[in-house]
């Protein structure tokens, strides 16, 4: 090191002109005001010297990327790597020179010196700090494809830092071997495991979820107990940042995903269809059984569904013996039969449903209120405002077409299943608030 830096020449030559100014301005050669002298001069020369290294890496960088649009020194300069990394050059030089002022054995130079290699210390660890993110940073942005959570991966690997670069500096303070700081702290093991908790908790949450692929950074998540119901921002150790859709952001512990339960439409979103389900009530004094004069209204309206009559007329058969599943969901014993037939037609054909996944029109238990038929199906879309077009239009669409087939909507409540909440009507499944309708499941 002497050979590649010259400390003594120079620090000597230092001291030097440090006398003939002192000689200057008629000072008496005090060896104290010598010695600050030196520090305050060798202090300034440190920041100066690490000041230029860091503008001359800098200003080459800028050329580089300016010549050549590198992506990788673009995100070096956007992060301040290098501003970071060129903190540990001032105190090396300081460590450098400090030492000429003094004679061998100075208490001053001792305290100055641990300061100064603590402080060194501490630079070095915001640099490692610095790359570690710079890392991580790049791998997220370029081979993370799936959004994996490992961003808690990064803070415990700062914090492991962290904890080595405090230990080291305070051992460098006291003039203590670090391995007898890890003693003394092993009887705070306890407290630590306390104070960490969060963090410890978060980790393995983490690890968790990384391995089982239980979330990704923008998934649409909804967990019970909690206001979170929206896309998630960011994993760390001791927090899923959530943003709902009303702009709200929501904070949720990761261990409580891992230890309890939560809802991630992921899947839906990646299948390209979403599911609703909503819920007429008919008015059971309608349902008769059905006679020629509804049937001819019913298929003057609606002669679509005259291949489905005419085949049942035929064969009088209400289930086929195919595993029992007839390619339309009703019959022609009730007007209520007829239009669930109609109701299956027409999600089957619709531009708008899914026909590969499930379509389903089922009555459910009868209440007072009257005779639920349920209409389940996929819409094609998973954007929010289709999604709710879809549906609302269908249920539209059978409610002015059920007078067609002789049958009464029930008009004391709703007709959806909004009115579910209410005694003697099925309770629909929980949703969430949005982007969902409040009936969709």
């Amino acid at each position: 090191m002497e050979k590649i830096i010259p400390s003594h020449l120079i620090g000597t030559w230092l001291l030097g002109i440090i006398h003939k100014v002192l000689d200057f301005f008629g000072l008496e050669h005090s060896k104290g005001i010598e010695e600050w002298t030196y520090i305050i001069v060798i202090l300034a020369i440190s920041l100066g010297i690490g000041w230029c290294i860091k503008e001359i890496f800098i200003l080459g960088l800028r050329k580089l990327v300016s010549m050549r649009h590198n992506p990788i020194g673009e995100d070096l300069l956007k992060r301040r790597v290098i501003s970071r990394c060129s903190h540990f050059i001032p105190p090396l030089v300081f460590l450098a020179f400090i030492p000429i002022a003094f004679n061998s054995g100075n208490r001053l130079l001792a305290i100055i010196e641990r300061i100064a290699g603590a402080y060194t210390v501490v630079a070095f660890g915001i640099g490692l700090a610095a790359i570690g993110s710079f890392i991580f940073y790049t791998y997220n942005k370029r081979e993370n494809s799936k959004n994996l959570p490992i961003k808690g991966i990064l803070n415990i690997s700062l914090g492991v830092i962290w904890i080595v670069i405090t230990i080291i500096a305070i051992s460098i303070l006291v003039d203590k071997s670090p391995a007898y700081l890890l003693t003394g702290l092993g009887a705070f093991a306890a407290a630590l495991m306390l104070i960490f908790k969060d963090s410890i908790l978060g980790f393995v949450a983490g690890i968790q979820m990384s391995q089982n692929d239980m979330l990704h950074v923008g998934d649409w998540i909804v967990v019970p107990g909690t206001p979170a119901n929206g896309i998630v921002l960011d994993v760390t150790l001791s927090a899923v940042k959530v943003q709902n859709f009303d702009n709200t952001f929501v904070t949720v512990p990761p261990y409580t995903l891992v230890s309890t339960s939560f809802q991630n439409y992921r899947g839906m979103q990646a299948s390209g269809a979403r599911r609703f389900t909503r819920t007429l009530v008919v008015d059971t004094p309608s349902v008769v059984k059905l006679s020629d004069e509804i049937l001819d209204k019913a298929l003057a309206a609606h002669p679509e569904i005259k291949p489905f009559v005419t085949n049942l007329q035929s064969t009088h058969k209400e289930i086929e013996a195919d595993k029992g599943i007839r390619p339309l969901n009703g019959s022609i014993e009730t007007n209520l039969g007829l239009f669930r037939a109609y109701c299956a037609y027409y999600l089957l054909n619709s531009p708008w449903v899914n026909p590969s996944m499930q379509v389903l029109v089922r009555i459910l238990e009868p209440t007072i209120y009257g005779i639920p038929l349920d209409i389940y199906a996929f819409a094609i879309t998973t954007d929010w405002n289709s999604y709710e077009a879809i549906q609302s239009a269908i249920m539209e669409h059978f409610a002015v077409c059920a007078p067609d087939f002789g049958l009464d909507i029930y008009t004391a409540g709703s007709m959806t299943v909004e009115q579910a909440g209410t005694p003697g009507l099925p309770e629909p499944a929980a949703s969430p608030n949005a982007p969902s309708a409040p009936t969709s499941r």
